[in-house]
């Protein structure tokens, strides 16, 4: 083939790639102006609102006031105990979940006797209303007719007295995030059990052949092609618990103690009715989120590289 064949040629891939890319972005110019009204447009109100002093019910017009409310923000004391409740809860929920979620993946992808009723099994307190599993589990931790005080007390006598979980300080976290990792972590098992399933056979029977141990076959082949499961599962895990708002808001109401960034914020929208400090708190958390995920990308991006 001659130079100049070489080049037209060329010439008429890199035509029919930019002809390919216009029709893409054609195609894909509807679910871009969805994307932009849904979660753009309320993004960027939400960002105006928090620069104002806007507020439900009241007589005066809002002005616009700057970063005023981010600098009370920075300030505000139940603000940044929500924020570290909030981030602890996250590590704990998270970690623990990961760490069931992988195992009970495991489990489930090997080859046993009854694999698909233990399949559907788990996905039971992931598909119950977060409200309700709360509201079950409330109950379950009640000092008088609670069956954990009931177990403990009168059956194993473990401690002598009832404990009143979700009223005692020490427990108060401990038993939110039991609720937490029981709910979630079925949803954890399934995205990972997904990324199992995309293995192929063939690479685990190969490493067998070659005389692998099973710890060697997970660490050298199963995590390192599970980590873009990894990384979505750590993502929507991570996103729902930074904005953790029900199961809070179930079990401990409005208690100063427990509150998340999520219920701080809807006291101080709804309850308090300041539209603009609370725009002002919905943007915080959103930012909080973005450097979660931020160094979720980072951290997987140097592993890889």
């Amino acid at each position: 083939m001659s130079a100049i064949e070489s080049t037209e040629q060329h010439g008429m891939t890199g035509a029919l790639s930019r002809r390919r890319a216009r029709w893409a972005w054609v195609f894909l110019s509807p679910a871009l102006v969805v994307i932009a009204f849904v979660a753009l447009y309320p993004l960027a109100r939400t960002f105006w609102l928090s620069l104002t002093d806007t507020r439900l019910g009241s007589e005066d017009p809002p002005r616009f006031i700057g970063f005023r409310n981010y600098a009370d923000l920075l300030q505000d004391g139940f603000f940044l105990d929500a924020m570290l409740l909030t981030i602890l809860f996250t590590v704990i929920t998270v970690t623990l979940e990961l760490v069931l979620g992988l195992a009970v993946a495991l489990l489930v992808n090997s080859r046993f006797k009854g694999r698909s009723a233990v399949r559907a099994a788990m996905l039971v307190p992931w598909a119950i209303p977060t409200a309700i599993s709360a509201q079950m589990w409330k109950w379950m931790y009640n000092d008088v007719y609670g069956v954990f005080n009931e177990v403990l007390v009168n059956r194993l006598a473990v401690i002598s007295e009832p404990l009143a979980f979700i009223a005692d300080e020490t427990t108060s976290l401990p038993a939110v995030i039991l609720v937490d990792v029981w709910k979630a972590t079925p949803f954890m098992a399934l995205l990972l059990l997904a990324g199992l399933q995309l293995i192929p056979p063939d690479l685990y029977e190969a490493a067998r052949i070659d005389g692998a141990t099973r710890l060697q076959i997970f660490t050298r082949i199963t995590l390192p092609l599970l980590k873009p499961a990894l990384l979505v599962a750590l993502i929507f895990r991570t996103l729902d618990a930074l904005r953790v708002f029900d199961v809070f808001f179930v079990m401990f109401g409005s208690r100063p103690d427990m509150q998340t960034m999520a219920t701080y914020a809807q006291e101080i929208l709804v309850s308090i009715s300041d539209v603009g400090y609370g725009s002002a708190l919905s943007m915080a958390i959103f930012l909080v989120i973005a450097v979660f995920i931020g160094l979720y990308v980072i951290a997987f991006r140097r592993e890889n590289t």
